[in-house]
This record gives structure tokens, C-alpha cells and sequence, in this order.
């Protein structure tokens, strides 16, 4: 079995952290690197942002390789801009595709401008398709807090016309399903809910005091955790503003920590800053946090262990996440997570239990919970076991089992559709 994956607007082997670089990023990834393991041979197409970056590179083990296809001018570009790229891009796989004499049994497509491309695909190659959005236009219009944030209507069409002519749709949980059918009316493909995975073999607990020893963190002093990209829609705001509350009530005379925030790049110019950055520097710089609130910028997927095993909790204080697979590494490492009650951190996370829920947008409530894990090393013990437990239910091989086999599902179905003289 060959699967041509697309992952368009972003490569799954980029630096984390980036404008564009998170969640989805380590999915595919990871997912593309497990089907090797079960001599599932994949192509991960992805826009050529770099020149200097060889087009083909062999990242992700057994012969799967990640292939950059040049779509216009080999630089990051802005979401809106890259849709006029599409059949570029689309030539420049097909034209691989020939010159490697490859076949392929279906496409596996990720977000919806990998979609669109998905489908123009499909007009050449006749294959089915599997669609993840990782994301809806939709829901995230619905949380939007600045103009750039409300999905184009060119997104919102490009979304319902893939639920109706897609093969299957892939949903990381319940919640989304509902999205699904809340903000999209009428018929869809059939959808299967499949939560993304974790690498249990890279993300373990590691003895608190090598964490830290790594990190670079004083015995003596607790550390909280952020992790993902800089931009209003993942709430740091509420947790700066959480850390100041607690440093006004004198909760720092009695418990010594410190704020770390990983993602972005807080050593940018003034020019070259981005705009959410700027305004979360001024804010923590406004309330006096700039010993409490450290801001870190991008590190290595490989380093990440290190921060979660190190810290006492990780927060993530999102407005909305499809999943959340932050919540779920930091899990996995044995450490518990305080999240907002929304989309799949809803589920994830289970309150009381592995971690805490707390509202959005929320810093007293936030605060109050950040107090109780400081406060109470048993409860953070008892957390912490139970978050590694839950989460190795999630690790990769079981589900790859369920992709393997919704894979085998579209393959037979689409041979079988086509011998009776039906279209895919």
C-alpha cells in the first residue's frame, strides 16, 4: 500500500513553534513515520518554502519521504495567497508522481487547502480520498478575536464541499462530529472519529531533577509550562494575567516559581516581531512579570520531554483546540495539565483527575487552580500517574491499527465501487 499524504501550507518536519508550525505538523509526522513500521510506504507533499532545503528528503523512515514541490515563490506566504498556488502544486506531484513511475492507492489529505488539492488530484489519479480538517473554518470563526481570524468564504465552501465528495472523513473526537454537523448543514461523507497519537517512546517521565538540571531550573523552584504557537485564539493573555494575580495576592512569598512560555520568537526585531508577541511582552512588562514570565521561543520536538517532565504543570489556555496534543505529551510525560473546557481538551483532559478544566478566558478561576497544584505535591503525584496512564491508551501503534484498517475500508470499497460501474 502507497498513500500520497498532503500536508500543503506546512512541512511536518519544520522547526515547532513557527507561525504556522504545531499540532498538525507533529501528526503527520508521526503518523507517517508508525504506518512505516507496518511497511506502509507514504509521500508527504508538502509547498517548498526554502530553496535551500532539498526537495526530497528521506525523514521519516522506511524509504517514506517528505517531498517539497516548489508552488510559487519558495518562501513562507500568507494562508490567503496560497490557494492561488494550488495547481501548481498539484502539477509538480503529478509530474513526480510520473517521473518516479509511483502508484498510489489513495490520498490522505490534511486541513482544507490540502483538500482542494486533494481533489484535483483525485481528477487525475481516480483515487478516494480521506479528509482531516484539524480545524474548522467554521468554529473558529465563531472564536475569532481580530480581523485576520475569521475564516475567508472561499475556506467555508472549500470545507463543505469536501464533507459531501470526500471518501471518509477523519475526526479526532466526538466534539468535532458535532461541529461538523452544527455548522455544516445537509450530507456529509462518512466520518471516523480517530484521536491523533502520542510517541510513548520519546515522551516518557523523566526524574524531575534531570528535567530540570536540562532546563535550567533551581531545585527550589516550580516551573508552569506553555507550548504552541503565539496568537490571541491560545489565551496566553489569561495566563499572564493569571501569574499577576497570584503575584499581587504574595502567593510568590509562598510558593517560588516561575512562568516559561515555548513558541514564537521573542528575540525578533521590533520590525519582524509579530504582532500577538509584541502585545504579550507588553503585558507581562505592564505587570511587572519579567522575572516570573519567560519567554523562551521555538525549541526542538527532541527537547520537549525535558520541559514537560520539569514542570510542576502545563497550561493550556486555548480559546478553542480541535484535540490538543500538547496536553497529551505533557500527559504522557506524567505531568498534569490545566486546560479550558473546550473542544477536544474537553475530553482529553479529565477533570479532577489527570488535570484541571477551567472556563476560557478566565485568570482568577486559572489562577485558583495553578495554586492548587503548587500547593499539594501529593495531588500533583496522583495526577501525574494517572495523566501517564491515560495517555499511553493513545500511543501510536493502536492508532495506526484503526487507520490501517479505515484505509483498507476505502481501498476495497472504492475497487469494488468501480467494478460495479459506480463513480468514487
Amino acid at each position: 500500500m502507497r498513500i500520497a499524504m498532503i500536508s500543503y501550507h506546512t512541512c511536518p518536519i519544520a522547526v515547532l513553534g513557527g507561525k504556522d508550525t504545531g499540532g498538525m505538523n507533529v501528526y503527520v509526522r508521526d503518523l507517517t513515520r508508525t504506518l512505516g513500521l507496518y511497511d506502509i510506504g507514504v509521500d508527504v507533499f508538502t509547498r517548498s518554502q526554502d530553496e535551500h532545503v532539498p526537495h526530497v528528503l528521506h525523514d521519516l523512515g522506511f524509504g517514506n519521504r517528505v517531498v517539497h514541490i516548489p508552488a510559487g515563490p519558495e518562501i513562507p506566504l500568507a494562508r490567503d495567497v496560497l490557494a492561488s498556488h494550488l495547481p501548481e502544486f498539484v502539477e509538480g506531484i503529478l509530474s513526480f508522481q510520473q517521473t518516479k513511475g509511483l502508484h498510489y492507492d489513495l490520498i490522505h489529505s490534511h486541513y482544507w487547502l490540502s483538500g482542494l488539492a486533494a481533489l484535483q488530484l483525485q481528477t487525475e489519479l481516480d483515487l478516494p480520498i480521506i479528509q482531516m480538517f484539524h480545524t474548522l473554518g467554521a468554529t473558529k470563526g465563531t472564536i475569532a478575536r481580530a480581523a485576520h481570524e475569521v475564516p475567508s468564504d472561499l475556506r467555508l465552501e472549500s470545507e463543505r464541499q469536501l464533507l459531501k465528495t470526500v471518501s471518509r472523513v477523519v475526526s479526532s473526537t466526538e466534539a468535532e462530529v458535532g461541529e461538523i454537523h452544527r455548522f455544516y448543514d445537509g450530507e456529509t461523507a462518512p466520518i471516523e472519529i480517530i484521536p491523533p497519537g502520542v510517541d510513548t517512546s520519546h515522551f516518557y517521565p523523566i526524574d524531575a531533577d534531570e528535567g530540570r538540571a536540562f532546563v535550567g531550573i533551581p531545585c527550589d523552584q516550580k516551573m508552569l509550562l506553555f507550548v504552541g504557537r503565539i496568537e490571541p485564539l491560545k489565551g496566553i493573555d489569561a495566563l499572564i494575567q493569571a501569574v499577576s494575580l497570584l503575584k499581587q495576592e504574595g502567593f510568590l512569598d509562598e510558593e517560588r516559581f516561575c512562568m516559561v512560555i515555548i513558541g514564537g520568537d521573542p528575540d525578533a526585531s521590533e520590525e519582524d516581531m509579530s504582532e500577538e508577541m509584541n502585545r504579550l511582552m507588553a503585558l507581562r512588562d505592564e505587570n511587572r512579570l519579567q522575572e516570573l514570565v519567560i519567554f523562551l521561543g521555538k525549541r526542538s520536538q527532541d527537547s520537549l520531554p525535558y520541559y514537560y517532565s520539569a514542570a510542576t504543570a502545563v497550561i493550556v489556555p486555548s480559546h478553542y483546540e480541535s484535540f490538543g496534543l500538547v496536553a497529551l505529551e505533557a500527559m504522557a510525560c506524567g505531568t498534569p495539565v490545566i486546560a479550558t473546557a473546550t473542544g477536544g481538551l474537553a475530553h482529553l483532559v479529565r477533570d479532577g483527575e489527570t488535570g484541571f478544566h477551567v472556563p476560557v478566558g478566565q485568570p482568577g478561576e486559572l489562577a485558583d487552580r495553578i495554586k492548587c497544584l503548587l500547593r499539594d505535591e501529593a495531588l500533583r503525584a496522583r495526577m501525574g500517574e494517572a495523566a501517564q496512564t491515560y495517555a499511553r491508551s493513545f500511543a501510536w501503534p493502536s492508532i495506526v491499527e484503526r487507520m490501517i484498517s479505515l484505509y483498507r475500508d476505502v481501498i476495497r470499497d472504492d475497487r469494488t465501487q468501480k467494478q460495479a460501474g459506480m463513480p468514487s
